[in-house]
């Protein structure tokens, strides 16, 4: 199974230490079906809206450190709240979400429940809340700070010119200068070209 349903006394296991309790209200208040999925690449986290068959359903990847899951939890709780008070007449990211969804980062700051850094950025992004914890440069910098295998893996950025990686499905590239705001890196074995992100999370490998 990719997802599976969490018992409500073992939330607080992935969660910080006193957000258990305001979390819990908010999900029991609008009726979250909530559940933790296997590592997704591509997404973090996900939202499905109440229908009249089913509850709202919110899904979190159960690898995040304890911060990124409470951050993207509340990322996917704004989109729930958006959805009571505006329908479908809204786009997903759009101005409604990012304020209900600033909202919800400042309550919880108030609480001084994240480390100084992690807080720093946040603070930051309430000027205009990304459509992606992924987008946020500056916040997943500072937030794989707290993950376990952060000394397993590097950011492209942290490479030297020419290092050989790879990635998490296997393939195998070598880093080269950057263009704009991504890094050209060449397959080893197509030779292809494809641009990666500063903060994409690869395995460094020694070129023999």
């Amino acid at each position: 199974m990719a997802k599976q349903e969490v018992p409500i006394g073992r939330l607080q296991d992935y969660l910080p230490p006193g957000t258990y309790e305001p979390v819990l209200v908010f999900l029991r208040e609008h009726k979250v079906h909530l559940t933790v999925a296997r590592e997704r690449k591509s997404i973090l986290g996900d939202y499905r809206h109440r229908t009249q068959a089913d509850n709202h359903r919110i899904s979190v990847n159960g690898n995040l450190n304890k911060y990124s899951f409470l951050i993207t939890l509340l990322h996917e709780l704004a989109h729930l709240l958006t959805f009571e008070r505006y329908g479908n007449k809204v786009f997903s990211h759009g101005k409604e979400w990012k304020m209900v969804y600033g909202s919800l980062l400042a309550d919880f700051l108030r609480h001084k429940i994240f480390p100084e850094d992690i807080e720093q950025e946040l603070m930051r992004s309430l000027q205009n809340p990304a459509a992606s914890t992924c987008a946020e440069d500056g916040l997943l910098r500072v937030l794989r700070r707290y993950d376990a295998s952060a000394e397993k893996v590097r950011l492209v950025e942290e490479l030297p010119l020419d290092a050989i990686f790879r990635t998490a499905d296997g393939r195998i590239f070598q880093k080269k200068e950057k263009l704009r705001k991504r890094f050209r890196c060449v397959e080893i074995k197509t030779k292809k070209v494809y641009l990666f992100s500063p903060v994409y999370e690869v395995e460094p490998l020694t070129a023999g």
